[in-house]
This record gives C-alpha cells, structure tokens and sequence, in this order.
C-alpha cells in the first residue's frame, strides 16, 4: 500500500508529539476537526489503531509509535532540507533527543541545559533507561553509551571519553573498620560488589580475581544502589572519579588504575549525524567534557 498523504501523516505525528487534538491543530494551525478526521483517514486506510482515545487525550498504540519514529526521523531531514534552501542551515531548533545512562545524568544535564540556553529555539528531550534506544527508527538524535564500542549497522560512533574509575569507602566505614593500605589487606574487609557474576565491567573482573568472594558482603544489581551502599558504608567499592568528587564524606582507598576506567562513547545514526543541530550539540558536548575528570 502507499502513502501519499503526507499531511495525515504529519497530523499523526505532531498529534503523537502533543498528547492531545486541539495541541496538535494548535502547532499545525489548523482546526481541531481536521485533525481528527486525518487521524482516522489515516487508521481506516492502513487498517491499524495508531491511538488510543482517553479522557486526556491521545496515546499512541505500538503502531502509533513506530510511526512516530520514521515521522521524527523524516521531520528532522525536512528541516534541515528546507534550512539549506533558505540559506539557514547554521539555526538549532526544534527537538533534540539525546538518550543515555541515567547515572550519566549529573553529567549531561548541566551540559544540555547550557547548549539550550544558546539555542533558545530548541527542545530538549534526554530519554533514559537501560534498554538502547533505536537510533534508525529516530528514536534519539545522539545516544551516550558507556562500556564497549557500540556495532549496530549504520550509526556513527565516536570513542568520546574514558573516565577514570578507583576504590573508595565511606568514613564511616573506615572509622569502623579502619583503612586498608594494600590489596593483600583487602581480604580483611568488606566490599560491595555486583550481583551479576557475568557482568562484563573491567573493575568488578578486577574484584572478581583480587577479592575473596565471602569479603562481597553487600550485593547490588544496579550501579545507583552499589553508589548508595558505599555511601551509607556497607563496604568498600568502585566509583567513578567524577562522581566520588561529589561526595565529601568519601575516602579514596586505591587510585585509578588504566584498566577500569570507563569508556563513553558517542552514537548517531548516519542520515542524521552531519545535520547541523547534531554536528553543533556534538561540538559543544566534547569541548565540556574536557572537565569531567578531576585531578
């Protein structure tokens, strides 16, 4: 089947993008009605729901959201089309989907918001949780990915920066059970560690071959809670520099070492990495980074 009419498609995502009819026909200006009699244009010829209808608005089904994808995708190529042709291919509007870690997020955030304030037009949207969002469906515009090297065909990916990773214990914790000065002291200590055997983290391997596995007394399956049990000292584990520099009641036990450190790297789809609001924000998130790992 296809489809040639683009001004459906358009309603739908923007109907997608506000939640409601009238927020759509307010940004396609255009009467409430139209929209709805494209959305259901729309569904009656592709013989699909693409929303389910509620008392406060419009929620797109899984169909619903897959459109939204391509149309996102397609709407960022338009812009940038209709802005080279008019000569304004250097402005930064529209949306700005980045997605990464939510434990990069003191990171991030700060570097967003300061890129938004010099693009007054753009709207960020940083989308966060452990499974990858689809670039190729245009999910995100620019994705921040720690651990290995990213391989999904058709993106662009970019080593970005290696943050060092070491050993620390709360001062509570040493208080309690005093500081261990070499890693044959450790054995005599309390550690917490992950919880997934299998886990593929440089450091936790570490611990895996140096640390006695009865010494792991405090077992986590999440990096947010591993930071919160040394911080509430349950024991003595790895943190990254940068966020440990944020917590003053923290002792470093054993410096970075070369092989924990944590690589980050940038990911961008390849129809959308040369357009001019991915290049600007990717500029400006390098020339931050250089401050992200404390002396």
């Amino acid at each position: 089947m296809k489809l040639d009419n683009w001004d459906e498609i358009r309603t739908a995502y923007q109907v997608a993008r506000m939640g409601t009819v009238s927020g759509a026909a307010e940004v396609l200006g255009v009467h409430h009605a139209t929209v709805i009699r494209h959305i259901d244009a729309l569904e009656t010829r592709l013989g699909v729901k693409l929303f389910q209808r509620h008392a406060r608005g419009y929620t797109p089904t899984e169909a619903g959201q897959d459109l939204l994808r391509v149309a996102q995708a397609t709407d960022d190529q338009f812009s940038q089309l209709i802005g080279r042709l008019k000569g304004h291919g250097d402005e930064v509007t529209g949306e700005l989907v980045v997605t990464s870690l939510a434990s990069l997020s003191p990171l991030l955030v700060p570097v967003m918001t300061e890129f938004q304030q010099a693009h007054p037009g753009l709207i960020v949207r940083f989308l966060t949780g452990e499974r990858l969002f689809r670039l190729e469906y245009g999910e995100a515009h620019v994705a921040v990915r720690a651990g290995s090297a990213p391989n999904q065909p058709d993106n662009v990916v970019q080593r970005f920066a290696d943050l060092p990773i070491a050993v620390y214990a709360s001062k509570s914790y040493i208080a309690a059970h005093g500081r261990p000065e070499t890693v044959e002291d450790f054995a005599h200590h309390r550690f917490v560690g992950d919880d997934d055997p299998d886990t593929r983290a440089p450091f936790s391997k570490w611990m895996q071959a140096h640390i006695p596995a009865e010494a792991v007394t405090f077992r986590c399956n999440s990096g947010d809670a591993l930071q919160e049990a040394i911080l509430a000292g349950a024991g003595i584990g790895f943190m990254a520099v940068w966020e440990a520099s944020r917590h003053p009641e923290l002792v470093q036990v054993m410096p970075p070492q070369p092989d924990w450190s944590g690589a980050l790297w940038l990911v961008t789809h390849v129809d959308l990495h040369r357009t001019n609001k991915v290049q600007a924000f990717l500029r400006f998130l390098k020339e931050h980074a250089q401050g992200w790992c404390p002396e």
